[in-house]
């Protein structure tokens, strides 16, 4: 069952400061989102990097017109990243990329973002990667022993889980939006060794070109078999500890990620609420 958003009152006061905030940078464009979030990757909490994030999203919504947000999600190494995505109409009604000129923000090692939700569908073809069809994380997903659940000796569910996205309206307002993020020349399963499957997308690509060609840092949702494929954005998220996970065994995760607190988001101002 999927998270309702909660709802909150705004005085006049907040909600005249919000828009001036999104007005401000929405303005001044890029290179200030750019200084911006370069503040958040020197230092802070992760909590205050995500919020800052979020609030840069909003932003380039607003500058851009389209819907646009924050895609959480491991490289190839197994380190966890904040990337800036903005939707692509050209490319297909729910497909978004990255933001050109907006480089991802590395998230500490120690720590990890996760969502609780899995993809059902894994089939390893279009409709697989298509199917946005989701359900809530069990213990038997996080099982690092069960042959089923490794690809390449990753575990697709935590692959799955820690993929997400979080997504603004050009007014500024959090949306339950399909997301499938793709490289920005919109080519399903590239392959820079094949004519007319090339993309040179250093954020976004296939797991092939980036293991053989060095191009892109993310695999694109186009391997529903890896865990990654379309699927809801999100309005909560949840901060967990990297070391204490790896060190439990699958029922103890998801004890334990079951015992932290959800993060959610004010729908109206795009900011993290308060406890």
């Amino acid at each position: 069952m999927r998270l309702r958003l909660k709802q909150s009152g705004l005085t006049l006061t907040e909600m005249t400061v919000v828009v001036a905030s999104m007005v401000l940078l929405a303005v001044i464009g890029l290179p200030a989102i750019r200084a911006f979030v370069h503040s958040f990757e020197t230092g802070g909490s992760t909590k205050s990097m995500i919020s800052g994030a979020l609030a840069s999203a909003r932003a380039i919504a607003a500058k851009e017109h389209h819907y646009a947000g924050i895609r959480f999600q491991q490289d190839t190494g197994g380190h966890q990243y904040v990337i800036f995505i903005i939707q692509d109409p050209d490319m297909m009604a729910w497909g978004f990329r990255a933001v050109p000129g907006l480089k991802p923000i590395k998230l500490p090692d120690s720590v990890g973002v996760i969502d609780l939700m899995v993809r059902t569908d894994h089939r390893p073809n279009r409709f697989g990667a298509e199917n946005t069809d989701d359900r809530p994380l069990e213990a038997d997903d996080l099982d690092d022993t069960d042959a089923g659940n490794l690809v390449d000796g990753r575990n697709i569910y935590i692959t799955d889980t820690t993929s997400f996205s979080i997504v603004f309206s050009s007014s500024g307002k959090l949306v339950m939006h399909d997301v499938r993020v793709r490289n920005r020349d919109g080519i399903y399963q590239p392959n820079n060794g094949v004519s007319g499957k090339i993309s040179m997308d250093d954020i976004f690509n296939s797991e092939y070109n980036i293991k053989n060609y060095g191009v892109g840092l993310f695999v694109q949702d186009d391997y529903a078999e890896l865990g990654l494929g379309a699927e809801s954005s999100r309005n909560s998220f949840t901060i967990y500890d990297k070391n204490q996970f790896n060190k439990l065994n699958a029922s103890g995760r998801f004890s334990y990620l079951n015992s932290l607190k959800p993060i959610y988001i004010n729908p109206y101002t795009g900011t993290i609420i308060s406890e």
